[in-house]
């Protein structure tokens, strides 16, 4: 067995009392599985050899990477983040420390932002109840080692009728520390009926090596007509070892908008789900991946339409440099009684490497036959006669190249309705294509 499997299965972390019983639960369910291998239809393109004969859960160690994310600085937060003056209540973590001093937090009515330590009794409440709602536990490994490690979550709670004012801004910050550690994010968002907010969630690094893991585990739901706009950004170094997952339930009426921009690193899953409890529900799934160097990027979406009268409408690019790979698996699953239902899945890619990879497998399951649905996905290089028709209006081939690589993204860039972040994200992206303003000056 992995140095990675004993360590995890032994490790003993302290958290909120309350939650003894899913921890408990988390650690059953994660003692019982193996880690993936190829022959893991989920994972069959993606390697865990990076989590293997390695120890992120020695007690010294965990220990020193949260003295090292107790003194994290706030110069260190804007350098970061590059959105130092998002106008938005904003929680930090360092290595999985709750900076209270670098957190930006203005009390709303109809608003509960807080830390699981924090929760009253009435909270506790709310998290026990709806916390491993939205998703089978069983289906999830790492879901069951973020139960098992379950320290200093999130609870977001829109009140009944509520339109927060402001954005919330979770920053999650990984830094390099001596030893190998890990990272346990826990996000629980609750909008109760006719609940609307804006949350944007960011995963960043510093520029140094990094030697985490990351498990992230983010669960939103939506009650009946609760309307939510999520962002997900994750940039993080080269090296970093993350794997993620979002679910979501969505009662009557309710509405989610996501995007997800997920720069590449050594492994980088992620995981998205979402489940039609309520007629009428609708969901925007948008996202953007951009591996390069030998980067990995594995993105797996499932959307369980159970009911009648849902839409989803689910579109993926990725732009693949160099000699990286990446990994999308898209199913989207039409439940016998899930009549009237609309559901359209696309992934594109862009391949601008000769060496360069990508697996791509939409799938469409259905069981009910009053629907419209429909999927697909391409594989392609940039366009010849494009990139002649820049060059004949004078444009060298260099640039005529970043344009057209851009332009591939950038229908989805502009679903990004926040303006402060669609600036960071050209600015960020820009970057990527390369490093001479020159080349760049047409996107910004």
């Amino acid at each position: 067995m992995a140095d990675f499997l004993i360590s995890s299965q032994q490790a003993e972390i302290d958290g909120p009392a309350f939650l003894a019983d899913i921890k408990a639960q988390g650690k059953a369910l994660w003692s019982g599985f193996e880690l993936p291998t190829r022959k893991s239809e989920d994972w069959k393109y993606t390697s865990v050899a990076g989590l293997k004969k390695r120890d992120f859960f020695k007690p010294e160690a965990l220990a020193a990477a949260r003295r090292a994310g107790e003194t994290f600085s706030g110069a260190e937060l804007e350098a970061l983040t590059h959105l130092p003056a998002y106008e938005a209540q904003r929680l930090v973590f360092v290595n999985g420390v709750y900076r209270k001093d670098l957190s930006l937090l203005d009390a709303e009515a109809g608003v509960e932002l807080l830390t699981f330590d924090d929760a009253s009794e009435v909270q506790q409440a709310l998290i026990k109840s709806k916390l491993n709602s939205c998703f089978e536990l069983a289906d999830h490994r790492f879901a069951a080692l973020n139960n098992q490690m379950i320290d200093g979550g999130v609870l977001l709670h829109v009140s009944a009728n509520t339109a927060a004012k402001k954005p919330v801004h979770i920053v999650n910050i990984s830094t390099q520390c001596e030893q190998d550690f890990a990272v346990n994010q826990r996000l629980l968002l609750v909008l109760e009926k006719s609940a609307q907010l804006t949350l944007v969630e960011q995963f960043c690094t510093t520029a140094t090596a990094q030697n985490s893991f990351v498990n992230s585990v983010s669960e939103c739901v939506l009650a009946e007509n609760a309307s939510l706009r999520h962002y997900r950004l994750q940039d993080e170094q080269e090296t970093a070892l993350h794997i993620g997952a979002v679910h979501a339930s969505l009662e009557r009426s309710a509405r989610l908008n996501s995007f997800y921009l997920t720069l590449g690193s050594e492994l980088k899953r992620l995981d998205v789900s979402v489940t039609y409890r309520g007629e009428n529900a609708e969901a925007e799934i948008n996202g953007v991946y951009l591996p390069q160097n030998k980067q990995h990027v594995d993105v797996h979406s499932c959307i369980e339409h159970a009911v009648p009268h849902c839409q989803t409408n689910e579109v993926f690019r990725g732009i693949v440099a160099d000699e990286a790979r990446a990994v999308f698996n898209g199913r989207i699953h039409i439940h016998p009684d899930a009549q009237k239902t609309e559901a359209y899945l696309s992934n594109k890619n862009l391949l601008t490497s000769n060496k360069a990879e990508v697996d791509t497998k939409p799938e469409l399951e259905i069981y009910a036959d009053d629907v419209r649905c429909a999927h697909g996905a391409t594989v392609a290089q940039l366009d010849d006669l494009g990139l002649h028709y820049l060059r004949t209006r004078g444009i060298s081939e260099k640039e005529a190249r970043v344009l057209l690589s851009f332009a591939f993204i950038n229908e989805l860039l502009e679903e990004i309705a926040d303006e402060q972040l669609l600036a960071w994200a050209r600015s960020k992206l820009t970057g990527l294509f390369s490093r001479d303003p020159a080349l760049t000056k047409h996107l910004l």
